[in-house]
């Protein structure tokens, strides 16, 4: 209890020091450069307040029916980082796209909304039952079963890449933002998903070029595949990802204290990962991000996703191509996290 106390003090003491927490949530500081050369400050941002959540459009997401892609799609290359097939192509129009197939596809589409609705950076993504490819090689390394002839692919995740640049990654441990208000949101964001993959190099640092204050640099969760299923890493892939049952049955909150609440997520990773040691204590030491976080900013995620109605939260399930019972549970289900949220 002392520890706890004299940690929660400490909080406040920086909150006090650096600001108000939305100023802390955007940093500028002011990007080296060449000798004489005149630099712009740069806005670090983690976190943005949303214009009207109640109002969101949650079937297109954050890039809207406007960028809504349209093919055909040109081949360009294989994408071999991670363990889903991926390939980057281009429409007609010379914007560049990156495919994503298999199990990641349709539970990436719906947390790319919800994270983008509540004011964190997401991935513009879109969920495309069939789409052609031209040009593809006779053989690719990844995903060969899953394309159909012609370069036909069902069940595809489409992420705009126009503009967008991964400059490096961030840490959960280490980054500008730790001790907030908003970076402990995030973490909340990640247990009412279900998101378990959360090593560092699936979070993204990116610039934004700015006319009127200067350049953004962006901070976001860029790899959001691993969600609503499992708490932890599986056997299967396929079953800890987007699964309804799994996400139904799976515990939200773990231990609720008087000023701080427990999620599980990440949880311990399955027993038979133990045979891959690397990867199991690395699964094992990222438990930390779903503990002690307080429970008036874990509260502050439930108010404003509170603030989504059912029919948002349903279109954020269909824009995924989830249908009947399936939608209907997993809307349920995600209704129920933000009512446990609001309640602590």
């Amino acid at each position: 209890m002392c520890i706890s106390r004299k940690r929660l003090t400490i909080v406040w003491c920086l909150a006090a020091w650096v600001g108000p927490s939305t100023a802390i949530a955007q940093k500028r500081y002011i990007a080296p450069g060449a000798a004489g050369e005149i630099t712009r400050p740069v806005l670090t941002e983690l976190w943005r307040q949303p214009k009207d959540i109640a109002s969101e459009n949650l079937f297109y997401g954050p890039g809207g029916k406007e960028h809504e892609p349209h093919g055909p799609f040109t081949f360009v290359k294989e994408d071999l980082d991670g363990t889903n097939p991926k390939y980057d192509v281009r429409d007609e129009e010379g914007v560049k796209w990156k495919i994503k197939l298999g199990a990641e596809a349709r539970p990436e589409t719906v947390a790319s909304r919800f994270v983008w609705a509540v004011g964190y950076h997401a991935n513009e993504d879109y969920f495309v039952p069939e789409v052609r490819v031209t040009g593809l090689p006779p053989h690719v390394h990844r995903g060969q079963n899953l394309i159909g002839a012609g370069g036909v692919m069902h069940n595809v995740r489409l992420k705009r890449e126009e503009g967008e640049k991964k400059e490096d990654i961030w840490r959960w441990r280490d980054n500008p933002f730790v001790g907030t208000r908003e970076l402990d949101g995030l973490r909340v964001m990640m247990a009412v998903i279900n998101n378990w993959d959360l090593k560092d190099e699936n979070n993204a640092i990116r610039d934004e070029k700015r006319k009127d204050d200067g350049d953004k640099r962006v901070y976001e969760v860029s790899d959001l595949g691993a969600s609503f299923g499992t708490t932890g890493r599986g056997i299967s892939h396929t079953k800890s990802k987007g699964n309804l049952r799994a996400y139904t049955r799976s515990k939200f909150i773990k231990q609720e204290r008087p000023e701080f609440v427990d999620f599980n997520v990440p949880s311990r990773p399955a027993l038979l990962i133990m045979f891959n040691p690397h990867e199991f204590f690395g699964r094992m030491g990222m438990r930390w991000i779903g503990r002690d976080i307080p429970r008036q900013d874990a509260r502050w995620i439930g108010d404003m996703l509170g603030q989504l109605s059912p029919d948002q939260i349903r279109d954020a399930f269909r824009s995924a191509g989830y249908e009947g019972a399936e939608l209907e549970g997993f809307t349920s289900d995600f209704e129920q996290r933000i009512a446990e949220l609001k309640k602590l």
